[in-house]
């Protein structure tokens, strides 16, 4: 739906919230997708660890030996790692709930930038979530160091696969691409949302398929 709206109308500011189950679970061709084509969106994922709104059980990221209802012998599969998988995108970004002025900073960053860009947002739920809970993250987040450099894509994915007692906060990647929109020749001319239809043309397009 937001590559669409985007398409559609390029002089909109897409942003895209949803939580880790929803992108990296059951829409994960979705978000592969966006990744690949570089859409000018901005997605917000709301990283849990768990499944939050179905009544906790585990997500893509959710630990191994996490325990849930539908788990109850604990998780056996390898956690998925979005910000390592989505370093082919153009921003890339982890952040916690619990720093809201750092938060607002990169998700300012990634609105600017054009491209795909992606912020996991480390967000804890009090509900289902028993083991990385706001004292978990906030004992192991630090910000990345003001000489990183988000445009060595070595070293970023080596920060994407930081996780246990220190979890790297910040931006991580970040390169320059063309969005997808620039592709398309006809958007150079306005947004497809104000233009008239051309009955003629239309017309001459339904006789072809008769």
């Amino acid at each position: 739906m937001a590559t669409g709206a985007k398409l559609t109308n390029p002089g909109l500011t897409v942003i895209v919230e949803s939580g880790d189950g929803c992108n990296y679970g059951e829409g994960g061709n979705h978000f592969l997708a966006a990744i690949r084509r570089n859409i000018d969106v901005t997605l917000l994922v709301h990283n849990n660890q768990v499944y939050g709104l179905t009544k906790g059980q585990a997500s893509p990221t959710s630990e191994p030996g996490f325990i849930t209802k539908a788990q109850p012998s604990g998780v056996t599969s390898v956690p998925f790692n979005p910000v390592a998988v989505v370093m082919r995108a153009g921003f890339v970004a982890r952040a916690f709930s619990g720093w809201e002025d750092h938060l607002s900073g990169l998700i300012q960053q990634a609105i600017s930038y054009r491209g795909f860009s992606l912020i996991d947002i480390l967000q804890p739920c009090v509900s289902f979530n028993k083991v990385n809970t706001f004292s978990w993250y906030k004992k192991r987040c630090r910000e990345l160091p003001v000489d990183y450099d988000p445009k060595n894509r070595e070293a970023a994915l080596k920060v994407a696969e930081e996780w246990g007692d220190t979890i790297s906060i910040g931006v991580i990647y970040r390169h320059d691409r063309p969005p997808l929109e620039d592709n398309f020749p006809v958007l150079q001319e306005g947004p497809l949302v104000g233009r008239q239809v051309d009955r003629n043309l239309l017309a001459k397009v339904i006789e072809s398929y008769r």
